[in-house]
């Protein structure tokens, strides 16, 4: 019994660091300006109406997410079925929130092959759908940049830095994945100029070894457009069904400030300061984003909910991320064991 417990807790010595890390960060924001007596204080106010949208639009965004995925397996491999990508979505937010720098890619990749789609098909998928999620997002922040610019400039300190910053970070992933999978050329070039800054700096083994894994995975990259091919419904539908995605995801702020039975902002507001917030903190190299999330939540939402705004970023860090983490590994679970290379028919 000793035994199997040392070796659960070696496995999951990583992940049980993680969350208390995270605990530990939203400790601080909860003891800042008597954040658990302003915590209790409205617990006992909140509107189970709106609590429930709360939920529904979490369920919402893990459904969406899981769908988008589909529609991309399903255009490779026709017997690919909606659970095994939702399960697969599931692994992939489960393991962005537990390790730092965002695995949950590299997993839904992993976790694709184990039950039976080939490496290639599995990355490309898993490229082309990261390609459009960040590109929506992108342009849906640009949007609402655009619209409510004068708003959030006059109301937030410091707006057009962490704006600049998400937007910039966000445009060059973007440009990057796009160049990895359209121009192999350019792609090598920069490939090469680097590894010739590196042996320029005496680090000849490391960049010897950065070649050759950054070379293997270009390779797949460039190979993503010629097997998901250029079918304008599907990426037509993707994209929609993307913003509908980070509609429903953005709107949960809006039934967090609800639920506490405020009113008087507008929903375009809540979804804007959503969106501003998840795309600023969305390359914070901590799991889940942690201290960026909370810290852009109160950046951009303290002028809505006033003393309440600790007690609402607890509700919102909590409906958002820390229960995706004990369901993402339930279903984690049961999807590995339901789905095998030997109960798997990809004919």
């Amino acid at each position: 019994m000793k035994q199997k417990t040392k070796t659960w807790f070696r496995k999951n010595l990583f992940s049980l660091i993680t969350i208390t890390l995270s605990m530990a960060v939203m400790g601080y924001f909860l003891v800042k300006d008597n954040g658990l007596k302003n915590l209790w204080d409205s617990l006992l106010d909140l509107r189970p109406g709106w609590l429930f949208c709360v939920m529904a639009g979490v369920v919402a965004g893990w459904v969406l997410e899981g769908y988008v995925l589909h529609l991309f397996c399903r255009h490779l491999y026709h017997h690919w079925t909606f659970g095994r990508s939702f399960y697969v979505g599931m692994v992939g937010l489960l393991y962005s929130n537990l390790t730092p720098f965002s695995v949950g890619e590299p997993m839904e990749i992993y976790n694709m092959t184990r039950i039976g789609m080939d490496v290639g098909a599995a990355t490309s998928i898993v490229a082309v759908k990261s390609l459009v999620h960040h590109a929506v997002t992108f342009f849906y922040s640009l949007l609402l940049v655009a619209l409510k610019l004068h708003y959030f400039q006059t109301a937030i300190t410091n707006f057009s830095f962490v704006t600049v910053f998400g937007l910039a970070t966000n445009c060059i992933f973007i440009v990057g994945v796009f160049l990895m999978i359209e121009n192999s050329r350019l792609t090598e070039k920069i490939l090469e100029t680097i590894v010739r800054v590196m042996n320029r700096m005496k680090m000849q083994k490391l960049a010897e070894k950065f070649y050759k894994k950054a070379h293997s995975h270009l390779l797949i990259f460039h190979d993503s457009a010629d097997i998901m091919g250029r079918s304008f419904p599907l990426y037509f539908t993707a994209v929609m069904l993307t913003v509908a995605q980070v509609t429903i995801s953005s709107l949960v702020s809006y039934f967090v400030y609800r639920s506490f039975n405020l009113k008087g902002q507008s929903v375009l507001t809540l979804i804007a300061g959503d969106a501003f917030t998840t795309m600023a903190a969305s390359f914070v190299p901590l799991p889940g984003s942690s201290g960026g999330m909370e810290g852009g939540f109160v950046l951009f939402f303290h002028s809505f909910f006033g003393n309440r705004i600790m007690p609402a970023v607890t509700l919102w860090r909590t409906a958002t991320y820390y229960i995706e983490i004990p369901i993402g590994a339930l279903i984690s679970s049961l999807g590995s064991k339901k789905y095998t290379v030997q109960n798997t028919d990809l004919s």
